[in-house]
């Protein structure tokens, strides 16, 4: 993703099969910006960060875990996941996630 340039989210990062790809738009110091695409029955295990994170959905839906209770996302929805809360991400079905971090 360049400056000052439109670019359509769902196409920043493409699904491959039994794998989570994902794709750094930016990583400064105080942050990070990253779009995901998992595929079915994958995902990542759970897990804490020493910072909070906004998770929005872009394509498909997903299932983002915080502190053991499910939340069923679709495409347009958000969450954020407080720092040091465990969490994980499971795709029942193919989807695309961007997460933006704030390191503060």
């Amino acid at each position: 993703m360049n400056h000052s340039e439109i670019s359509q989210l769902n196409n920043l990062v493409e699904y491959q099969t039994d794998a989570v790809v994902s794709n750094t738009l930016m990583k400064k110091e105080k942050g990070t910006v990253t779009v995901f695409a998992f595929d079915k029955d994958q995902g990542l295990s759970e897990h804490s960060a020493p910072f909070d994170a906004l998770v929005t959905i872009i394509d498909g839906a997903g299932i983002i875990v915080l502190a053991g209770k499910e939340y069923e996302l679709t495409a347009g929805e958000a969450i954020i996941m407080p720092a040091n809360i465990p969490h994980a991400v499971i795709a029942k079905m193919a989807f695309k996630m961007m997460l933006v971090m704030i390191r503060e």
